[in-house]
Parts: structure tokens; sequence; C-alpha cells
């Protein structure tokens, strides 16, 4: 097949890497781009741990000048990706809830209150974590340590790609890329094209614009992971 990736670097390089392995021919397109929020302010604490939701949260650890102070805390992450990109980061106490953001809900719950934890989330969050733990008293404080930045155009090899109808599949790893790639479509003037190939999901909630635009063909992960994903599409 000939697939679209859209997903920020570098886990867009990565998945390309995989579905490129399986032999399919992928088209890789950046819809988002990543920045850290180098001057944070986390607050004074102190916490009983850190709590991420994305690897974009680790990765903005790296660059900010207090890593040394959170790397030494407990970190409780949504799933093995994030995790993995923690212990990168330099974090030795990674907790993974290996799910969504509901199982770190009920991880943390279970754990119990206490210091408030610290959590580096994104400026645009699909669940407000603070919120869901503050029924279980659980203090969480939030601080934004990484924004993403949504691109306003095809690149001019995805707008030829479309144009001559050479786009079998997409995949869309969070509802913020699929609006990023219907907005896109459209100020390129395809988006009939855009809607017709099979689309990709990784949960429930990545869909729903795109069936609300019309994309019919839509196939959403069992599981919200990269693998569960990966493995709806069919072997080449």
């Amino acid at each position: 097949m000939r697939l679209l990736v859209t997903r920020p670097e570098p886990d867009g390089e990565r998945t390309a890497a995989v579905l490129r392995a399986r032999g399919h021919d992928v088209l890789l397109a950046p819809l988002l781009r990543v920045e850290a929020v180098a001057d944070a302010d986390l607050g004074d604490g102190p916490w009983t741990g850190v709590v991420i939701t994305s690897a974009n949260a680790a990765r903005a650890i790296v660059s900010h000048p207090r890593r040394a102070e959170l790397a030494r805390l407990p970190l409780f992450a949504v799933g093995r990706r994030s995790a993995a990109a923690a212990r990168a980061a330099g974090v030795a106490d990674v907790t993974s809830a290996d799910g969504d953001a509901r199982d770190l809900v009920r991880l943390l719950a279970a754990r119990g209150a206490g210091a408030p934890l610290l959590h580096l989330a994104g400026e645009d969050r699909a669940v407000d974590l603070a919120a869901e733990l503050a029924a279980h008293n659980v203090p969480v404080n939030t601080v934004v340590v990484y924004r993403t930045v949504k691109a306003e155009s095809f690149p001019p090899q995805l707008q030829r790609a479309f144009s001559a109808g050479l786009v079998d599949g997409v995949l869309h790893f969070s509802r913020r890329s699929a609006e990023a790639y219907l907005a896109c479509a459209k100020a390129g003037g395809v988006l009939e094209r855009a809607l017709a190939p099979l689309h990709y999901c990784l949960s429930p909630q990545v869909a729903e614009p795109l069936a609300a635009a019309g994309a019919a063909p839509l196939r959403v992960a069992p599981r919200p992971d990269e693998a569960a994903l990966i493995d709806l599409v069919p072997s080449s």
C-alpha cells in the first residue's frame, strides 16, 4: 500500500520505518511540529512524582534547567513509548500505565493521595488529568512544557500525491493531527481526494473529526498504541 504518516518527528520516521519494513511505500509528511517551552515555570514543589501523558513531555525535560531535579523523582507514564522516552531523558524510576489516560488515572488513584503530583503537559490536552484525579482526592499541579504547532498547508510532494490519487491509506495518531490534515486538505483544494483513502486511527476520539468530514473508510485501533494501529494495516 501507499501510506501517509503525518505524525511529528521523531516518531513519524520510526513509524514510517516499521511500515516500510512490512513492504509498504510510505510518504512522511509531519503536519504538527512540537516545541518545548524552555522557560516553563515548574513551581516550588514538593512533589511526590512526575506524570506524563506523552513522550513529548519527556523530551521537554531534556532541555529544562531543572532536569536533574525532575529525574530524581518517580515518574508515571501513560504508556510504554512515553516511559521509554522518560528513561532516555535520564529518569530512573519509571512506571507505565500501559494504556491511555484513563488507565493512568486508575494507576494514580490506586496509589493514593499525598503531596501533589507534577503533570508535565502539552498546551492542548484531550483529558484534564488534574480534574480526573481530583475526584480521587489526588492533587495535581499541571505545567505546560511543550506545544504543538499545526501546519497550514500540505508540503508540495503530498499535494502532488493527492492530485495524482497516489495515497491508499493515512495513519492518524492524534485528534490534532487529524484536524490539521483536514484543514490542509481544504486549503489545498484536495479535500475530496484526502477523504477517499483508508484512514487508520489511534482511537475513536482521533476518528471523530474525520468521520464528521465524511471519511467513510475508517479503521480504529483496538488499543491506543502504535503497534495496535500499525497492525490494522494489511500486510503488503
